[in-house]
């Protein structure tokens, strides 16, 4: 939303400046949101970086692909025989290997990141998984009346079950347990 915002100076001239919704000029919010995407650019070079000097460690192949989505840097690892390995087990040792080159990027940067890491394809496959099953407790509770109690699950697995039950009418969801036991429950509205 943008607004008129008229200032008068001491000598009485009075000018004015067209914001945006944030108060700010529209120039100065252009400016940030470059610079913002320009940090998560950088984050994703740094990252791209850090895995690809791990890749070499490894002796593993794999092609690095840099992207930014929804305020967040994504970096991709596709392409090799080998990089199952680096998913493990239900992707605990992406969630170790996301968790390291965040700490990379920071060391780099001083900075806390928000950077997300798939490699092979796995977590784009999981959402894909997450949000039917989300989906269908979702209206499984809404059917029967009974809350669906799911097994416990990350906080990236969690977010994408209660985003995609929030897109079903008559339900809602909440997360219970503590860590790493925690899981979501799906209530029927009432």
């Amino acid at each position: 939303m943008s607004e008129t915002v008229a200032s008068q100076d001491e000598a009485g001239t009075v000018e004015s400046a067209e914001t945006s919704g944030s108060g700010a000029p529209p120039e100065d919010a252009s400016r940030a949101e470059r610079s913002s995407e320009d940090q998560l650019v950088r984050e994703g070079d740094i990252a791209g970086d850090y895995l690809e000097r791990l890749l070499d460690i490894l002796d593993f192949d794999g092609d690095i692909d840099l992207d930014v989505e929804a305020g967040r840097a994504v970096v991709s690892v596709d392409g090799g025989k080998d990089l199952e390995k680096l998913v493990g087990a239900r992707g605990d040792v992406l969630e170790a290997l996301q968790e390291l080159t965040r700490l990379a990027v920071q060391q780099s940067t001083g900075s806390r990141n928000r950077l997300m890491l798939d490699v092979a394809g796995w977590r784009s496959q999981r959402r894909s998984e997450l949000t039917d099953l989300g989906r269908q407790a979702a209206q499984e509770a809404k059917d029967t009346g009974h809350l669906q109690k799911l097994r416990p699950m990350t906080p990236f697995e969690r977010k994408i079950v209660h985003d995609a039950v929030a897109a079903v009418g008559g339900v809602r969801s909440e997360s219970e347990g503590e860590e790493p036991r925690r899981r979501v429950v799906v209530h029927p509205a009432g």
